[in-house]
C-alpha cells in the first residue's frame, strides 16, 4: 500500500487528514478521477474510521485539514463533516472556513442520491418523455377534467420532487402526480 513519491512529498510522509500517523494509503477523492491532484495520503485508522460513524473522537482532528491548501484534502475533510454535520463540532468546523463552492460539492457529492421519477408502473421517466394519464384527473385552477388515456407529451421532471412531472393538457401546463400516469413508449 505505498503511496506515489510525489504525494508522499507534498505530505511529507505523515496523514493529510489527522497528521498524528504515517501516510500508507492514496485516497482518490471520488467521483474524480485517480491522479495525484484528486488523491489524499492517508494512514490506516483513518481509512478505517472513513466508514465508521461512530468515530466521532477520532474526527475531531479535521479542524486541522479543513485548512489544507489541497483541494482534494478540503474534498475529503468536508465530505465526513458534511456526513456528521448533526455533531455540533462536526458544523462548528464546517463553518470555521470558508471553502470553495466546488470543494463543498466535490465534497457533498458522495451523499447526493439522484433523484427518480417513475409513473404508476415503476418505468422511469425522463424529461421529454410521453405518458398516458391513468385515471381521469380533475385539473385544479380550470375547469376541465383531463380524461383517462390522455397523452401528455414531451413532459418535464419537477427537480425537487420525484412524485411529480409537468406537462401541457388543453394547451396549459400543469403538474401531474406520478402515481397517475404511465410511461408512453
Amino acid at each position: 500500500m505505498a503511496i506515489s513519491k510525489s504525494l508522499e512529498v507534498r505530505c511529507g510522509g505523515m496523514c493529510e487528514l489527522c497528521a498524528a500517523e504515517t501516510a500508507t494509503i492514496e485516497y482518490t477523492v471520488s467521483p474524480k478521477e485517480e491522479i495525484t491532484e484528486n488523491q489524499v495520503a492517508i494512514c490506516t485508522t483513518c481509512e478505517e474510521n472513513l466508514s465508521n460513524k461512530d468515530a466521532r473522537d477520532h474526527w475531531q482532528c479535521l479542524s486541522g485539514s479543513i485548512w489544507s491548501q489541497e483541494p482534494a484534502v478540503q474534498a475529503l475533510t468536508y465530505r465526513v463533516l458534511y456526513g456528521m454535520q448533526e455533531q455540533a463540532w462536526a458544523r462548528d468546523i464546517m463553518e470555521m472556513v470558508d471553502l470553495d463552492e466546488n470543494i463543498m460539492q466535490w465534497g457533498s457529492s458522495f451523499y447526493d442520491v439522484a433523484a427518480v421519477h417513475q409513473d404508476a408502473f415503476g418505468n422511469v421517466l425522463e424529461n421529454g418523455d410521453n405518458v398516458v394519464l391513468t385515471q381521469a384527473l380533475k385539473v385544479k385552477g380550470t375547469n376541465f377534467t383531463a380524461s383517462k388515456g390522455t397523452v401528455v407529451k414531451k413532459i418535464k421532471l419537477v427537480a425537487d420532487n420525484t412524485g411529480q412531472i409537468e406537462g401541457k393538457i388543453n394547451e396549459q401546463v400543469i403538474v401531474i402526480l406520478t402515481q397517475y400516469v404511465k410511461k408512453n413508449n
